[in-house]
């Protein structure tokens, strides 16, 4: 099994760091708002490399937070606190806020059949193992105490950048920053924020009431539960210039170590070639698709057609397509579970290891997807292939196992026949039971057979 690793720039035998356990760790939603369906498709990333791992037989111990507090309205350190921002425009506190959000944020990945990761901590449940991984780097040298915070010192962290590969003194020369004249470097990231009086989350620390800075949060819950090195981190592209890039100098400033064996990062969901973004107004929501008539797993196939590391672009009529593709694969599961023919063991080995090919050499999706075609195409329709679809599905996420006959549409009837239909469910209503069966007799010599149900009367014509 290969996997790409951001920060080595290429593909990587994968081999866990202890036995057959893997420790991951995602970066999780800042629940002040709706997740977009740009989010959503790196939830979709996380989830696919979960089911590979565990189609290939290991254990997973899988951490994603919850982010509801410190995350500002810049990924960097600019602008109000994103929870606060809403609690203040909607007159709710931000537990209230955080709380309705997270569990829509839960009900959207249960819509995309997104694996629940096994541990899910709240930051604000972790202030403590904050506040000494702060303490931690201000003994080591890393942090520095300034009117308004404590902030990391870039500067003695020679490796910074190299997640990203940014030119550093360039990107800070080029960019809009408002300039602190405390900080040693533009760059220095926030470790902890001194509260005002009035901000509504703080929390008592070495250095005043305040609240933890956005980038500490994931370093110092990854730490708790998976150790001073994992195996994998994952997150969106949009994480590695800055988050990332400061997880990575926290952690191994306090560890003198890396924390993280390999970063993996998805690829961005464009909207008509655009960026999608809440400022610019284009995002949608899974209730968004589901308010224009999708299964939102249509959407889930439609991430699957794109490789993890590559931009997709999202267009309605892409979604319809997608639509359109997963119910005629329903269609094919259906008429191979239906089937009797004989396969031979070959042709289900082959398929069965084209697959593993595919999902193995770091996520292939789009290529595995055309091999389960393949198999939804062989004209001998078996129960043999219909059980290779599912084993296939445990990654997929489809719900091929919930694939069920189409209802039939009545046929189209005579008006004549229609009305002896009529009839004779006027005459059962009546309990005139000797009409009704002169009636259904009737029609079955016409050539209608009549088959009364708990759904209604199904009408079969010969």
């Amino acid at each position: 099994m290969k996997l790409y690793n951001t920060l080595s720039r290429e593909k990587e035998e994968f081999e866990p760091l202890e036995g057959e356990e893997v420790r991951i760790y995602s970066c999780g939603p800042t629940v002040y708002s709706y997740a977009h369906i740009g989010n959503l498709r790196t939830y979709v990333f996380m989830d696919i490399l979960r089911r590979v791992l565990k189609y290939n037989g290991y254990k997973l111990k899988h951490v994603m937070n919850i982010t509801d507090v410190g995350h500002l309205v810049s990924d960097a350190d600019e602008g109000e606190d994103k929870m606060m921002k809403t609690a203040k425009e909607q007159k709710k506190s931000p537990w209230e806020i955080a709380g309705y959000y997270t569990e829509v944020f839960f009900n959207d990945i249960k819509a995309l059949n997104i694996e629940k990761p096994e541990l899910v901590p709240k930051a604000t449940e972790h202030i403590p193992e904050m506040i000494e991984f702060v303490r931690g780097l201000i003994e080591k040298g890393y942090g520095y105490e300034t009117s308004d915070g404590i902030y990391f010192d870039i500067g003695k962290f020679k490796d910074y950048g190299k997640l990203s590969g940014i030119d550093l003194e360039g990107q800070i020369a080029g960019a809009r920053v408002e300039i602190n004249e405390e900080k040693r470097h533009p760059a220095d990231f926030a470790l902890w924020k001194k509260a005002p009086r009035e901000h509504i989350m703080q929390w008592p620390s070495p250095w005043g009431m305040g609240y933890p800075g956005w980038h500490i949060e994931c370093s110092a819950m990854s730490r708790k539960y998976l150790g001073d090195f994992f195996d994998i981190h994952t997150g969106g592209v949009d994480h590695i210039p800055v988050h990332h890039e400061n997880e990575i100098a926290q952690s191994q400033a306090l560890l003198g170590k890396p924390a993280v064996r390999r970063w993996m990062h998805g690829e961005f969901l464009l909207v008509d070639n655009g960026k999608m973004s809440k400022s610019l107004g284009n995002t949608y929501t899974v209730a968004d698709l589901k308010a224009k008539g999708f299964n939102p797993l249509a959407f889930r196939y439609f991430c699957l057609n794109a490789h993890y590391r590559s931009k997709l672009n999202f267009t309605w009529d892409g979604l319809q397509a997608a639509q359109v593709s997963l119910d005629r694969l329903l269609e094919g599961a259906w008429a191979h579970k239906k089937g009797n023919e004989r396969v031979e063991s070959g042709v289900v080995s082959q398929f069965k290891r084209e697959f593993e090919e595919a999902v193995n050499d770091d996520l292939n999706i789009p290529k595995a997807l055309g091999v389960v075609w393949s198999v939804i195409r062989q004209p001998a329709k078996s129960q043999g292939l219909y059980e290779l679809l599912l084993n296939f599905d445990s990654i997929l996420g489809l719900d091929l196992d919930k694939v069920r006959e189409k209802e039939e549409k009545a046929p189209e009837l005579e008006p004549e026949i229609e009305d002896l239909i009529n009839r004779r469910q006027q005459a059962r209503k009546e309990k005139n039971w000797q009409k009704a069966d002169e009636i259904r007799d009737t029609l079955k010599a016409m050539g209608i057979t009549l088959e009364d149900t708990p759904q209604g009367v199904k009408v079969v014509r010969k």
